[in-house]
């Protein structure tokens, strides 16, 4: 399956990467040469998504030995831990770094140029299989859905968010591409409009019919029998099933679950935490209060007013219906 947007491509020693915050206005490509822009790109969410991030931070990896020409442990170790910190929710990102690092202890390379081989190469493996397994949830979420089904989903969990076709948007596209007459409606995602700016854009490119919503409306939709199956991804899946994804996922399943509509949490191998127990354990990246009151440069709310903005909230296991990896379906604790 080919689609026409790509999050991150290797350009020789540098990556390049779609800048997701000029969207849906612009199109524009950064190049990125440089460990430390590399982090500023993921503060910034001008790359984003759990599985992109990762695969940037892995390619960043190998840019801070190709620039600085230094390849020992110390090193290593102090860009790692630049790395992981850019943003903290997310395993994925951390994941990536911790098997850049292992591949390097383990090969020990005895040059420059043997360190820099192995470290682009190992982010390339990355990036390849990551697309590998969002083939692989695409179909298995697929067997899920109906055909003239209409699907609820939450941020932005396709091709710019992964290094393929995506998790939740994954199986969308499989969908389309199995025949089955599908709809979509996008919630807005506040407060930066992950929904609104990058969903609905990247599902216009594909031709695939997608209405988008005010987070506050996704009730009424319920209400009004006009879902099937609510669809989202994941920044974090830890040991008790529990599931950390952006901010304004945990209602939708609350409604889901009154409603009984079937709730699906797409996401790869890679999302999956087994080193933390439970949701009550995940730290929540907090954001600038600034996307709330002044979003995109307009003032929303009075001046010095108080605001809390989580980028991420936990769903717990039990309003969980099914679990879509690259290894299968598994069921939730939703009964």
């Amino acid at each position: 399956m080919n689609l026409k947007v790509k999050s991150i491509e290797r350009v020789g020693h540098r990556i390049k990467i779609i800048d997701q915050t000029s969207l849906p206005t612009k199109l524009v490509y950064l190049k990125l040469e440089d460990f430390k822009k590399v982090i500023s790109a993921i503060k910034k969410m001008q790359v984003r998504g759990a599985p992109a991030i990762g695969i940037a931070a892995a390619f960043g990896l190998a840019m801070a030995v190709t620039k600085s020409r230094k390849f020992d442990k110390n090193f290593i170790t102090k860009v790692s831990g630049e790395l992981k910190n850019a943003r903290p929710t997310a395993v994925n990102l951390a994941w990536a770094i911790d098997r850049m690092i292992d591949t390097f202890i383990k090969n020990s390379p005895a040059d420059l140029k043997k360190a820099e081989t192995l470290l682009w190469k190992e982010a390339e493996k990355i990036q390849e299989e990551d697309r590998q397994m969002c083939l692989e949830i695409g179909k298995n979420g697929a067997k899920l859905i109906n055909d003239g089904d209409t699907i609820l989903t939450h941020c932005n969990t396709g091709a710019l968010a992964t290094g393929g076709i995506g998790t939740a948007l994954g199986v969308i596209y499989t969908c389309r591409d199995q025949g089955k007459k599908i709809r979509v409606f996008a919630d807005e995602t506040r407060p930066v409009l992950q929904g609104a700016r990058l969903t609905a854009w990247e599902l216009k490119q594909e031709g695939i019919p997608v209405t988008l919503i005010c987070d506050s409306a996704a009730g009424t939709l319920f209400q009004q029998g006009k879902i099937q199956h609510v669809l989202v991804g994941a920044d974090r899946i830890v040991k008790n099933g529990d599931v950390a994804n952006k901010v304004g996922t945990y209602p939708l399943a609350v409604l889901a679950q009154r409603h009984g509509i079937p709730f699906s949490v797409a996401a790869p191998s890679s999302t999956f935490d087994d080193k933390v127990n439970s949701g009550n354990e995940i730290p929540i990246e907090e954001r600038s209060s600034n996307e709330v009151t002044k979003g995109f440069g307009t003032a929303t709310a009075p001046k010095g007013a108080k605001v809390y903005s989580p980028a991420f909230d936990i769903t717990p296991r039990e309003l969980i219906s099914y679990y879509i990896t690259d290894k299968g379906v598994t069921r939730g604790g939703r009964t």
